[in-house]
């Protein structure tokens, strides 16, 4: 039977180590497509603190192994992040950051490389305290989840035949357990007309003009769409427009907007798409409706193309792999969990929503820290995140019997 309290002593004994594995990561810039030199870094530190193997896989992802047991668990972060923004909002340079007793502030230390330190520092635990048992543990670095979440996890699960019996999300949860999220799609809808000669308007078609009812009619689409209990209300926004014209003195003959569409639980991609071509004004318009498509090369140059197509999921909270992160966070902690979701997409939109396997989220850092300027996360979330995770394997196998 393993000691929770040792378990926790560890964790804390490596706070300096995390931080500083955390603070080289950060040092690094990483935005999708450019992970090459931070998946470097990970695989020295996995290798240093005695992973049994480290591997990165043709679409750059980095695996960290621990055990040989039957049972495969695996524990996910993503280590791209989005870029710096507008630099005059950072008190800190957001790559060299700023750190004192309590937080380590620069770009990805929340979103979420600080899930990546806590991982590493969990197989340490593990290796130190002899916990290893009948399990597997694949401790994965994922890419290009800020340009398409899951496209990494499509791979891994298709090409890798990495399917493990649950995963763990290191995404920011801010001390709770998470085990669901909204899904998302990226739609496109297009409307065509006739260019002419600006001062004769009336020759022409005007693509502008015929998106202008769409719009409204989006608008109010937003306020009609469905709701569940635990996920909330499904949303719809505009989030860019495009037009294509001969000049400035022409009719347009062509308009697209970008539609971001969040889905609750009980919408998919086909009902979304549904609902937009049947608004009149789309059908009066012979507008197209589409999903874009992500087709972008990763770090190693593989292309795996994909729709935007990112499915709600919901993991109950009676599931084996749920009731086991509560049962350790209540056998470290003394206390109950919060048991909540994420507002934002994660990889699970590709381990549950397409694969089934279930995710459940425990991650350092909060959700509202993600893509902000100053972004921090908190160390002693470092330490909480890293005792949780070693103490975790073992839990599930009890339960799993």
């Amino acid at each position: 039977m393993q000691d929770f309290n040792k378990i926790l002593e560890k964790a804390q004994e490596y706070k300096a180590d995390m931080s500083q594995f955390l603070r080289d990561m950060v040092r690094i810039p990483s935005e999708s497509c450019d992970e090459q030199k931070v998946v470097l870094r990970i695989k020295e530190e996995m290798e240093k603190v005695g992973f049994d193997k480290v591997e990165i896989d043709p679409m750059g992802n980095i695996h960290g192994t621990i055990g040989h047991g039957k049972t495969l668990i695996a524990y996910d972060a993503h280590i791209d992040t989005v870029g710096v923004g507008n630099m005059d909002n950072w008190k800190h340079d957001p790559y060299e950051g700023f750190e004192d007793d309590e937080i380590i502030i620069g770009r990805g230390t929340s979103d979420q490389e600080g899930g990546m330190a806590s991982m590493v520092y969990a197989g340490k635990i593990i290796k130190d305290l002899g916990l290893e048992d009948e399990y597997t543990l694949v401790m994965v670095g994922s890419v290009m989840e800020e340009d398409c979440d899951g496209l990494c996890w499509q791979y891994i699960v298709k090409e890798m035949d990495l399917k493990p019996d649950f995963v763990i999300s290191t995404e920011p949860t801010d001390g709770g357990i998470y085990r669901g999220q909204r899904g998302r799609m990226e739609i496109k809808v297009t409307t065509s007309g006739i260019s002419c000669h600006g001062s004769a308007p009336e020759r022409g078609d005007n693509a502008i003009f015929k998106m202008a009812p769409i719009l409204g009619e989006l608008e109010e689409l937003h306020t009609k769409l469905i709701s569940d209990d635990f996920l909330g209300k499904g949303s719809l926004t505009v989030s860019e427009v495009f037009f294509s014209s001969p000049s400035r003195c022409a009719v347009a003959d062509g308009c697209t907007v970008s539609i971001d569409r969040r889905l609750t639980k009980g919408e998919d991609k086909e009902y979304a798409l549904g609902q937009i071509r049947d608004l009149p004004s789309v059908k009066k318009a012979d507008a197209k409706v589409e999903m874009y498509t992500y087709e972008r090369p990763a770090y190693t140059g593989l292309v795996y193309p994909t729709d935007c197509y990112f499915p709600s999921w919901v993991v109950e909270e009676d599931q084996v792999a749920c009731r086991s992160v509560a049962e350790t966070y209540e056998k470290l902690f003394n206390k109950a969990p919060r048991i909540d979701k994420w507002t934002f997409s994660t990889n699970g939109v590709s381990i549950t929503g397409f694969y089934g396997i279930p995710t459940i989220g425990f991650g350092p850092g909060k959700e509202a820290e993600a893509h902000a300027p100053n972004e921090k996360t908190w160390k002693e979330d470092l330490v909480t995140c890293a005792a949780l995770y070693a103490a975790l394997p073992k839990v599930y196998l009890s339960n799993s019997k």
